[in-house]
């Protein structure tokens, strides 16, 4: 083989070594910053991974906030009207954060199905509500027109 040849195979074939690795690389650390969406109604069902960064949103339940005397705990339920989530929130809840309003939160789900929040999301005015509430809403809407029809 010719040595400019040569040099020009190696210089490719190193080319795509690095890019492999780099995307390699990239891939593995968006891996772990990946919290998918799961409406109560999949979290009571045994469809939401336990152990890993997930998002439950839903409406809070009416009556269901509980403030710890001593701490910055919170305890709280979110639905979408068929199911509902316990949620156990450490830290300072949104401002707009109220029973019967939409709420996302943030964390990771426990071994008795309670969502060990890292953070909590309120929708900011009366007429936001985020997307995938929305959407888990009116799927648990559709369904329970679908079964009591």
């Amino acid at each position: 083989m010719h040595p400019v040849r040569r040099q020009r195979l190696f210089l490719v074939l190193f080319i795509v070594l690095v890019s492999t690795v780099a995307i390699s690389l990239v891939a593995y650390a968006l891996r772990g910053n990946i919290n998918l969406f799961y409406p109560p109604v999949e979290v009571a069902q045994g469809k939401a991974p336990v152990g890993q960064k997930i998002r439950v949103g839903g409406m809070v339940v009416e009556g269901s906030v509980q403030r710890s005397a001593d701490s910055l705990e919170v305890r709280f339920e979110v639905t979408d009207y068929e199911a509902t989530v316990p949620v156990v929130y450490t830290g300072i809840l949104p401002d707009l954060f109220d029973e019967g309003q939409g709420a996302v939160a943030a964390g990771k789900l426990d071994e008795q199905g309670v969502l060990q929040a890292s953070e909590v999301l309120a929708k900011h005015d009366e007429n936001y509500m985020p997307p995938e509430v929305a959407e888990a809403l009116e799927a648990s809407k559709q369904r329970r027109m679908e079964a009591g029809q």
